[in-house]
């Protein structure tokens, strides 16, 4: 009896926890009328001819599109950020150089730096060297393992593993980047896939960057051409037609959690985790 009421007991927070996403799917099919009426997610009708004219967009592409300028950015930047951050926090959890400790330190400020106090010199940057509306500097930044919480998670992960294996290693003919491959990348598989996991959502959501450094609707990401779909008065569109598209904008994000879900969950279990 205990058990069955704890049951119904979490049945009722998951309901209440996953209640916003099911409003947003049956939002997605209800007028502006009913949307501003009623909190109930469930449609009085199903027409799903919205999500046809969701697709289309009212920007001259279609929401496929926007879906591959996305992804021609999260594909680069995933692959540059997972390799950079491996090899910076292989550096740090394995080796001794001078300055590290002060390295280090830069690391962790670089962590809790606001994003808005970068974003004008970053801005200048790229300006002077002629890179504005293109995806470099959305991409290029993670080839330095500028995201300093990767090489954090990283770091603790390799501090896991035992440095006999890097010594038995060694000692069977492996230089220092055969082991890091062979050896201590197989151990860290659940901090990696976190890594690529993070990296997409972060950048399958990101609307400041793209705003700042795009400006051409052609390379628009999924984020700016769901803003470029409301007018600029807020007034006088489809909110369904908006609510669609996100819908269908989430499609990528949550497959991907799902699919990485028991490695991701992973992290937890240590650096030797499989």
């Amino acid at each position: 009896m205990k058990k069955i009421f704890t049951y119904i007991i979490l049945t009722f927070i998951a309901f209440f926890m996953v209640y916003p996403l099911l409003w947003l799917v049956g939002a997605s099919f209800k007028s502006n009328q009913e949307i501003h009426g009623s909190v109930w997610f469930v449609p009085k009708n199903f027409d799903f001819s919205v999500y046809l004219n969701a697709w289309k967009t009212n920007t001259g592409y279609s929401m496929g599109h926007y879906f591959f300028n996305t992804f021609a950015v999260i594909v680069p930047k995933t692959l540059f950020a997972v390799v950079s951050s491996v090899l910076v926090a292989y550096g740090f959890a394995r080796f001794d150089f001078p300055l590290k400790k002060f390295f280090y330190s830069l690391l962790m400020l670089g962590m809790f730096m606001p994003l808005i106090v970068t974003v004008m010199p970053i801005y200048m940057l790229w300006n002077k060297l002629g890179f504005l509306d293109s995806y470099v500097p959305l991409t290029v930044p993670s080839l330095f393992a500028c995201e300093g919480m990767f090489v954090f998670i990283l770091i603790q992960f390799f501090k896991g593993i035992p440095k006999e294996l890097d010594e038995a290693s060694r000692l069977d003919g492996c230089g220092t980047l055969q082991t890091l491959v062979y050896i201590l990348v197989p151990c860290i598989k659940p901090a990696i896939i976190s890594v690529i996991v993070f990296n997409f959502l972060w950048t399958m959501n990101d609307f400041l960057n793209p705003l700042i450094f795009i400006n051409s609707t052609e390379k628009y990401t999924l984020s700016l051409a769901l803003r470029t779909s409301v007018d600029s008065t807020g007034q006088g569109y489809e909110e369904c037609k908006i609510i669609a598209m996100s819908v269908i904008g989430l499609i990528p994000s949550i497959t991907v959690f799902a699919l990485a879900q028991k490695k991701f969950v992973g992290i937890t279990a240590g650096g030797i985790s499989q």
